[in-house]
């Protein structure tokens, strides 16, 4: 089992991270509005799905608005969606706070399937871990990067230069 570590505690992670280039199976996540969004409703674009335990907390609120300034040097062929557990109404209020209209949210909130499918679902708290996959407009994995300490941010370089490589 893959684990990660929170302020220096082990965590155990659900499920099983895909590989880079395998065919991610769909998911559907829940966005603001409370419509369903699936992998599908992203083909023929660059997908960043930005996985954060809560936007609630700071690294994750840094984490977010980066990838937002950093979204707008970025081709419109990148989609940035940044995925957590926080209900949708939740995540509303967080963009309209914090500026965010660059990157869309999407919520795990109904039963976790994303955080378990995608192997990032840290049994211990319910949340997801923080962790990013690019995904290329056919809908396979690019790029995965599980940070393995939560409390801190990723590679955003690695993240850039991999999005780059696609466009």
């Amino acid at each position: 089992m893959n684990t990660v570590t929170f302020q220096g505690n082990t965590l155990h992670l659900a499920g099983t991270m895909p590989g880079v280039g395998t065919k991610l199976q769909n998911f559907t996540l829940t966005a603001q509005d409370m419509s369903p969004r699936s992998l599908k409703d992203y083909a023929g674009n660059v997908l960043v799905l930005v996985c954060v335990p809560s936007l609630d907390t700071p690294v994750c609120d840094m984490e977010v608005r980066r990838f937002n300034k950093e979204a707008a040097a970025l081709s419109s062929k990148v989609r940035i969606v940044a995925v957590s557990r926080d209900l949708p109404f939740a995540q509303a209020r967080w963009c309209g706070a914090a500026g965010v209209t660059a990157v869309e949210t999407l919520s795990d909130y109904r039963n976790g399937s994303f955080g378990r499918d995608y192997g990032i679902m840290l049994e211990e708290l319910d949340l997801l871990a923080r962790a990013i996959f690019v995904i290329t407009p056919e809908g396979s994995l690019a790029y995965s990067q599980l940070v393995p300490e939560v409390t801190n941010e990723p590679d955003y370089a690695a993240v850039l230069e991999a999005i780059k490589k696609l466009l």
